[in-house]
């Protein structure tokens, strides 16, 4: 029995990460990425540290709206600050931190069920 998730065609499907970057749909991505159902873009994101609620702007403008943000944190799960996550709450975004491995099979498992999601990948080696 073929248990492949079945993903609406154009749907960005995270295929494989780590080596400091990502393939997403077959294109590779070097760095971090910030992933919607219908696009992947750079994200010049390299850390944790780095990470405000800035450089997620894009997720809460996103159109249709986006309603989980996934936050692959890197090697490891990381605390995210309430700083960042105050804006996206109050933009109607549940936002959950996991390691970047996790964030990435979680996004994928999401995309099938075709909920309104993005994933916001810090690239691992």
């Amino acid at each position: 029995m073929d248990i492949t998730p079945r993903i609406a065609a154009g749907r960005q499907l995270v295929t494989a990460y780590g080596n400091g970057g990502f393939r997403i749909n077959n294109q590779a991505f070097k760095g971090s990425v910030l992933v919607f159902p219908d696009r992947a873009i750079e994200w010049p994101i390299a850390s944790m540290d780095e990470l405000t609620a800035d450089s997620l702007s894009q997720v809460a403008e996103a159109t249709p709206p986006v309603e989980v943000l996934l936050v692959g944190c890197g090697a490891s799960l990381a605390f995210i600050r309430p700083e960042i996550r105050e804006p996206l709450r109050e933009a109607g975004i549940v936002i959950d931190g996991m390691d970047t491995g996790a964030a990435c099979r979680t996004y994928n498992v999401l995309l099938s069920e075709e909920r309104r999601i993005a994933a916001a990948l810090i690239a691992i080696e």
